[in-house]
């Protein structure tokens, strides 16, 4: 009997998911491709799927825009926000506090950036075939270049769906016909060539390196030395996530369940059943965001400060709706500044723009400041070097601009959200030059 598929909801829409089995929690992603219902219809998934609920209580899920679930407007186009959404909605609705992720293929970096921002609920991370970027940089020589990502779009999006979309994917079924046939209707139902060519530019301009090093959990990386996301990438993932054990798996498909499934198979139970402890979450990745009114002071003098102190009230009003409506949580608003963190980056960003047209209806002007970093969690407080930066980050920004790091332009890249360089800076009491960008 194949498991029931049941409905999650998040902001009105149906996100698609199973259970099945009895354990840990262990949830398993896919990517973009992915259909909860048809994977059962192929014997090689069924049965490495049984083989992980053999073992814990495994949570499937079709992220929005894929599957069984429903689709999400590419208006703005979707980030790796929106599958965090999913999949808290998923676990919350299904009660798993805490669980370990499986991730494989382009669910890889959102699980990554998932288990060091709520670490809390993630007690091990497994990620197969994946990479933290696929761009090649200076300081990532075996990335992809962008040609080579173009021609790799250009023959995936002529395939998708055919028969022949097995030779990119699953080399060794290519001779295998009735497997060569569910592919491609598994294809087709997983996700749309609309959907698919406005999420993968996203994907693959997605830079989730800074993220490694705030990964607390016990981390296993596995991958196939002839897929073609060089095998080098999931040597960077395991040097860059603190203790993190890399197992190299022979074969050459992408997914795991069509060559040699036991070994990752007796990898991910080890995992998850048996692995140690991990560190105490008293670090994590958060984005934080600084703003302050420009001219407050000559505001002040000129109005005198009982009217100083109503605007302010009002002003302060203000922000804490928008705050509140991107989901983030004040951490400091004294005086005419503000100091809160968001779980994403993106969400941040549109925050201060909301944030920056309210209060102009209150005749005031903001200047904003983003960045996303390893924060350390005291009381209901965070501090460390990340928060420094974010405050330094805002001193760079001139009235009404949105200045963030690189690493925040970074893990936002396909969202939609354009940026101007606003060149390198030396941050106040922080080392090292900085490269600025300015929300467009």
């Amino acid at each position: 009997m194949d498991p029931e598929t049941r409905y999650a909801s998040f902001g009105g829409d149906q996100i698609a998911y199973q259970v099945l089995g009895e354990g840990p929690d262990l949830v398993m992603l896919t990517g973009t491709l992915t259909h909860v219902d048809l994977r059962w219809q192929e014997p090689l998934h069924a049965h490495f799927l049984r083989r992980l609920a053999s073992f814990s209580r495994l949570i499937l899920l079709d992220p929005r825009g894929s599957g069984a679930s429903d689709p999400i407007p590419l208006d703005p186009l979707p980030t790796w926000e929106d599958e965090v959404d999913d999949l808290q909605a998923v676990l919350d609705v299904v009660g798993s506090e805490r669980a370990a992720i499986f991730a494989c293929g382009d669910s890889g970096p959102m699980a990554m950036v998932f288990a060091a921002t709520h670490p809390d609920r993630v007690h091990a991370l497994a990620v197969a075939n994946t990479t933290a970027r696929y761009l090649v940089a200076d300081d990532y020589p075996f990335g992809l270049s962008a040609e080579r990502i173009d021609e790799n779009m250009r023959r995936i999006t002529e395939l998708w769906g055919s028969e022949d979309a097995v030779l990119l994917a699953v080399p060794s079924k290519a001779h295998d016909p009735e497997f060569r046939r569910w592919y491609a209707r598994y294809e087709r139902a997983a996700a749309r060539p609309r959907e698919l060519a406005s999420y993968m530019p996203m994907a693959h301009t997605l830079d989730v390196r800074d993220v490694l090093p705030s990964i607390l959990c016990p981390t296993l990386v596995l991958h196939r030395r002839d897929v073609w996301i060089g095998i080098d990438h999931g040597r960077y993932i395991a040097e860059h996530i603190p203790g993190a054990r890399f197992v190299e798996l022979p074969g050459a498909d992408m997914p795991l369940p069509t060559e040699h499934p036991e070994v990752s198979l007796g990898l991910v139970a080890e995992l998850v059943t048996g692995s140690r402890s991990a560190a105490e979450a008293d670090r994590v990745l958060a984005t934080v965001l600084f703003t302050d009114i420009v001219g407050s002071t000559e505001r002040a003098a000129a109005i005198g400060d009982r009217a100083w102190r109503d605007l302010l009230e009002r002003y302060h009003g203000t922000v804490r709706r928008e705050i509140a409506r991107f989901r983030g949580r004040p951490i400091d608003t004294a005086g005419d500044g503000v100091f809160a963190s968001f779980d994403g980056p993106a969400r941040a960003i549109r925050c201060a723009t909301e944030m920056g047209r309210a209060v102009r209806t209150l005749g005031l002007e903001l200047r904003t400041g983003v960045h996303t970093g390893e924060c350390e969690i005291a009381g209901d407080k965070i501090a460390g070097i990340a928060v420094h930066v974010g405050a330094r980050v805002m001193s760079h920004a001139g009235p009404g601009e949105t200045v963030v790091s690189s690493t925040v332009k970074d893990l936002v890249a396909g969202s939609g959200i354009e940026f101007a360089d606003h060149g390198t800076h030396t941050l106040k009491g922080v080392p090292g030059e900085w490269r600025l960008f300015r929300v467009a």
